[in-house]
């Protein structure tokens, strides 16, 4: 049961990024920075922050063997949100030495990431 629910959030998570990642590239074409994958961070770091204030009510330690934490926490968010597509786009941007749009990136998805959460949590 724990691998269908994490395959049903995963999937849905994946599929749900990939169609806001392309709306926002035909929205945005030539974006100052990736703005698709800054956006699917910065949202699912939201959601996540509201998913657990919502069901646990603070930040669990150790959710790992709750259905429902395998289905939205990992399985839905740990696909909508991609570490690994945002090092490729900042490492794009360093071999183009295009410094202030990679600090900019990268400062906003880091820090944009823990600001989205903390305020996901909070409301």
């Amino acid at each position: 049961m724990n691998i269908l629910s994490l395959a049903i959030g995963g999937a849905t998570g994946a599929i749900l990024r990939y169609l806001i990642g392309l709306a926002l590239m035909r929205r945005y074409p030539n974006p100052p920075f990736p703005i698709a994958m800054l956006f699917v961070n910065l949202v699912g770091a939201f959601g996540l922050g509201v998913f657990f204030n919502l069901y646990y009510g603070s930040i669990p330690l150790s959710p790992y063997k709750d259905p429902l934490f395998l289905l939205i926490g990992i399985g839905f968010f740990g696909s909508f949100t991609t570490f690994s597509t945002f090092s490729v786009e900042a490492t794009q941007l360093y071999m183009k030495k295009e410094w202030q749009k990679l600090t900019a990136y990268v400062v906003l998805s880091i820090f944009g990431s823990l600001v989205c959460f903390l305020g996901g949590f909070s409301i």
